[in-house]
């Protein structure tokens, strides 16, 4: 039955009624190309406003990771001592770890016309507001994290200081997030193929005269820790869109093949990210600190040093206006009733001080504890909603969700943020980043551990407690 707008205090889709906060409704795209302002917010998306395939969640995931945060990742691996071909295996394993369960959550958007925060609400009742505060947060870091890059090119190519390269890309991809779903979705078709072919170029101007690292520096329980490590990382990059999953498929209809969907997005983002962390991998030595400058020296400067320089620029815009579009669902998530597009503006402001402040130092360093820091959430986050959505289809016997229905049946709330604050805990001991290294990770020759732990604490003490309150 087609998704009422209306929504109860749980934020879940109530019977219809007039919505008592506007904030969250408001104009949806109509079509595939339908560009204006998107002021829908986290009320559900009613079947009869769906349209698309899933063919589009490939390029929507795969275009926003062609950017210089992926590249630089990838060179974490050479950092910590590894040679190329034992880092590219900690890559490729990472990347696919943090893949399924973003490609699984994204397939819940067309069954339900809700994003994932939304979604949240199910398992996490009013405790929803820890989970959506957090990934607001994450969102304005990663727009950090990227915006560090595409604000460093555009500073390079144009001659300007850095704080206003970085100032520009941040009211670009502001206002990229302002436009919503369908400007993304359509810009990331285009990107997709663009940037493509500017990383192919990038790639072949590093096969030419640069050489992979074929020995590594560690051995031992040392190479161990550092293969972990850097698996972790590469982990963490595919896994941090996972609260981002249905966001980008909530316009979806409800009939769309879920195994197209749940593959589409799985190979989005595992080639994209697989394909930039192996070209950082591959020229490590070049691409120090100083992206835009050692991307520019890489391609000879001229008019192909300055393509380049535009590609990382674009690409950090395809990234960060999916990470201010979901950063304001989250804002809404948590109850707050700013419209959907100011809240995209918002993320986006500030994202800008935090980008300063990581070019300010040892940029190597604070990227790779931000890098990390913000996703040590997201395994216990996952492993809960997950869970939750299981127990309810069984409690469903096949039939299709129904979100009116699933928001009238009373469960407590403490169970999801028990088990969510109980798997963080349990992960900072075997966290490790330059801000703090945990006595477990340590003596595992700084293996980063944190997120397989987080998830699996989660599920033990998550499933039992949910077990106990099926009805």
């Amino acid at each position: 039955m087609p998704l009422s707008h209306a929504q109860d205090d749980r934020g879940v889709a109530g019977p219809s009624a007039p919505d008592p906060r506007p904030a969250f409704g408001g104009r949806m795209p109509t079509a595939p190309g339908d560009l204006r302002i998107e002021t829908h917010g986290i009320a559900p998306v009613p079947e009869d406003r769906r349209y698309g395939g899933p063919g589009r969640l490939f390029t929507v995931w795969f275009a926003p990771n062609l950017t210089m945060t992926g590249v630089f990742t990838g060179t974490v691996g050479i950092a910590l001592g590894l040679d190329f071909a034992t880092a590219l295996v900690a890559v490729v394993l990472g990347t696919l770890l943090g893949a399924v369960p973003t490609a699984y959550l994204g397939t819940w958007g067309s069954r339900t016309g809700v994003g994932q925060l939304p979604l949240a609400r199910l398992a996490f009742g009013r405790g929803v507001v820890l989970p959506g505060a957090l990934q607001w947060l994450s969102s304005i870091a990663w727009d950090a994290l990227i915006g560090l890059f595409g604000g460093d090119a555009l500073a390079h190519l144009f001659g300007w200081p850095f704080w206003l390269g970085v100032l520009v890309m941040m009211a670009a991809q502001g206002a990229l997030g302002v436009l919503g779903y369908e400007a993304i979705h359509r810009l990331q078709t285009v990107m997709t193929f663009a940037l493509a072919a500017a990383f192919a170029v990038l790639s072949v101007k590093l096969l030419d005269g640069v050489h992979p690292t074929a020995s590594g520096t560690v051995h031992g329980a040392n190479r161990a820790g550092a293969f972990v490590l850097t698996c972790t990382i590469a982990l963490s990059l595919a896994l941090s869109w996972a609260p981002y999953a249905s966001d980008f498929s909530r316009y979806l209809p409800a009939a769309t093949s879920r195994p197209r969907m749940f593959w589409c997005t799985l190979l989005g983002i595992s080639s994209s990210f697989v394909a930039v962390q192996t070209l950082g991998l591959w020229g490590a030595s070049v691409l120090t600190d100083q992206t835009a400058r050692g991307v520019d020296t890489l391609l000879g400067g001229g008019a192909l040093g300055a393509f380049g320089l535009l590609a990382v620029a674009l690409a950090a815009l395809c990234s960060n206006a999916m990470n201010d579009y979901s950063g304001s669902l989250a804002l809404q998530t948590t109850g707050i009733r700013l419209p959907r597009p100011v809240a995209a503006a918002l993320a986006a402001a500030l994202g800008f001080p935090l980008v300063l402040w990581m070019h300010a130092a040892d940029t190597a360093a604070r990227f790779q504890n931000v890098l990390l820091l913000v996703g040590y959430w997201i395994p216990g986050f996952v492993a809960i909603v997950a869970v939750d959505w299981v127990v309810r289809a069984k409690a469903r016997n096949g039939a299709p969700i129904d979100l009116a229905a699933e928001g009238t049946l009373d469960r407590p709330w403490w169970p999801a943020l028990t088990a969510f604050v109980a798997a963080f805990t349990a992960a900072v001991p075997f966290m490790s980043t330059g801000l703090y290294v945990g006595p477990a990770a340590e003596a595992l020759h700084g293996a980063d551990l944190a997120y397989g732990v987080a998830f699996l604490v989660a599920l033990s003490v998550y499933t039992p407690l949910r077990l106990r309150h099926r009805a």
